[in-house]
């Protein structure tokens, strides 16, 4: 009995304490990280420079991945139609990186956190253009997600267009050891919005070509290495032009160097591992409740470590992109069968984005 009880208590605190934490702590460290780039953006770094420095440190921590992973061994040599496939990924991540830290440049990590909860809404959007589902509004579930949708759409308007009376000024300069200058305007945070609008229309795109690639070759690990050396490459020829400056590219061991590292260690790698983990043991609807999570830790952060001033707009906007949310993975949980943790961790790629599985039940197949 007392052996029972033991494995019990050992089976919920991995099934269920261990996931809830180590999430909670992920979403803290994807904030943090995006609180100390915009910190060392502030002191000068050019996000070109950022982009290219992180992955490629990525994908040096990586390296070894191609010629020790079990996966890899068994799998046939990459052809050109698989790197083809990673070639495209890395445009569209490349892409949607130099978005999306431009964005954070023109406005706050708070509103970085609070768009990124579009995701949801966008796939949708992206799975009826491509036919990979259909709208059939008798459903509930199909109800949930096209207003949710249109909920989370609304409230990104809102949190971009309307910044509304100050509630919230930092009155403790001391404390802001990272403060911003004082140089955000409306237009900048309008155009900060649309950039990073703009980052998380790409990220459901990279989830589809993640999703091909890894059905004809799940080696997940070195897919990602062979992802991020993309990028670092695209970014520095993207950024040869758009930063010719060479002494922004020697990095001083301040700031900048930490968020760097920072950001190719814990975001790169710590970040998928931990990710990956979770939806084996979870699945991806337990992953994906914790993102609206992120935006009360960056107003936290912002105001705490960068001085940001807090506005009704950016509080109004963030509730109802959460609402919009929680509606649309509502939707998504109804149609999804029930999660089996006893699944392998690279086995189905479609399992680890929740509005990307194959909806063998409507005849659609998943592309």
């Amino acid at each position: 009995m007392g052996s029972n009880n033991g494995r019990s208590r050992e089976s919920t605190f991995y099934k269920e304490v261990l996931p809830f934490t180590a999430m909670v702590a992920m979403e803290c460290i994807n904030v943090g990280l995006n609180t100390l780039y915009k910190a060392a953006t502030n002191k000068g770094m050019s996000h070109y420079v950022f982009v290219v420095y992180s992955y490629g440190l990525a994908a040096l921590l990586l390296l070894p991945s191609p010629f020790f992973s079990a996966r890899s061994r068994l799998l046939p040599p990459l052809n050109c139609s698989i790197l083809a496939k990673i070639f495209l990924l890395g445009v569209i991540g490349c892409t949607s990186q130099i978005m999306g830290y431009t964005g954070i440049n023109y406005s706050s990590p708070t509103l970085a956190s609070a768009i990124s909860n579009l995701v949801p809404a966008f796939t949708f959007v992206l799975a009826v253009i491509f036919r990979m589902e259909k709208i059939q509004l008798k459903r509930s579930n199909t109800r949930a997600k096209v207003l949710g949708t249109v909920v989370s759409i609304a409230g990104a308007f809102v949190v971009t267009l309307y910044k509304g009376p100050k509630l919230l000024v930092p009155t403790t300069p001391a404390t802001n050891l990272l403060r911003q200058p004082l140089r955000s305007s409306q237009s900048n945070w309008m155009l900060g919005g649309l950039f990073l609008t703009t980052e998380y229309f790409l990220v459901p795109m990279w989830y589809i070509v993640q999703t091909w690639i890894m059905k004809e070759y799940p080696a997940e690990v070195t897919v990602v290495f062979f992802y991020n050396l993309c990028v670092s490459i695209l970014a520095g020829i993207v950024g040869i032009f758009s930063e010719p400056d060479s002494n922004k590219w020697i990095i001083k061991p301040d700031i900048a160097m930490a968020s760097i590292l920072c950001s190719g260690i814990l975001g790169s790698s710590l970040n998928n591992t931990i990710h990956t983990w979770a939806l084996r043991v979870k699945g991806p609807v337990y992953v994906a409740m914790f993102k609206p999570l992120s935006i009360a830790i960056a107003v936290a952060m912002g105001v705490v470590l960068l001085g940001d001033t807090l506005y009704l707009g950016s509080i109004l906007g963030a509730t109802v992109i959460a609402i919009g949310f929680y509606t649309v993975m509502w939707g998504k949980a109804k149609e999804m069968p029930e999660y089996d943790d006893s699944s392998d961790l690279e086995s189905s790629p479609a399992q680890k984005f929740p509005l990307l599985h194959n909806y063998k039940n409507e005849g659609i197949s998943n592309k």
